[in-house]
């Protein structure tokens, strides 16, 4: 952004201000660096000694791009990353981290009911540590952005509907629909993937009313 590195000079009162800061005027991110030499009376313009004090001052001092760094990486949602996610993750309710369900198969023989032949399925190679996955930042950002959307939603079948396009776009017809029976069912017409899964079924973005039976049905419809 273009403009002075302070606050609005004279914002009106009653106006959209905080302190000095004049909501939507004041400049947010990419700092004009501080000029030390605003600040130098003319007489001592000349004088090497006052005028190194005063530019090496002015080097040690200067956080322009600390603060600039910080409203890109941790104060802004739409470009934070890493830790600075993981602080919106917190304000919006929701983890970086999911439980992806457990539903290997492996090579075995018919008399075990959860064993697949060959060429269906590999060797068993020991039990997984965790099932835990974490996202990346683009997809814990879409996450964190369709949280806050849940967070302020009505809960209505046309705002949930947004919340799951959102969440899958062009990936597909998905869609929530009402029993009117105490329950409802998400649709998804198309197979989602064990992470997708998670998001749907543990995440804590999809709404999920007290005292009505939630149904996830997926795959491709038939013609």
């Amino acid at each position: 952004m273009t403009g002075p590195p302070y606050p609005h000079p004279n914002p009106q009162p009653g106006s959209n201000a905080i302190g000095l800061f004049a909501i939507g005027i004041s400049p947010i991110g990419d700092i004009t660096p501080f000029d030390v030499w605003t600040t130098v009376l003319a007489q001592y313009a000349n004088s090497p000694i006052i005028t190194t004090l005063c530019t090496n001052m002015a080097q040690y001092v200067d956080q322009t791009q600390n603060l600039d760094s910080f409203y890109d990486v941790l104060w802004n949602a739409a470009t934070a990353v890493g830790s600075g996610l993981d602080v919106w993750g917190r304000i919006v309710g929701v983890n970086r981290v999911l439980q992806l369900p457990n539903n290997s198969s492996y090579l075995g023989f018919n008399e075990a009911t959860s064993w697949q032949p060959f060429g269906q399925a590999p060797f068993y190679s020991g039990a997984t540590v965790t099932n835990n996955f974490a996202l990346s930042d683009d997809a814990f950002r879409t996450l964190i952005f369709t949280k806050a959307l849940y967070n302020i939603c009505d809960g209505s079948t046309p705002a949930i509907n947004q919340l799951l396009l959102n969440l899958f776009p062009g990936l597909g017809n998905c869609y929530v629909t009402d029993g009117e029976n105490l329950t409802m069912t998400y649709t998804f017409q198309f197979v989602m993937t064990p992470v997708q899964f998670a998001i749907v079924s543990n995440s804590g973005v999809i709404p999920r009313p007290s005292g009505v039976a939630t149904t996830i049905v997926q795959g491709v419809p038939r013609a």
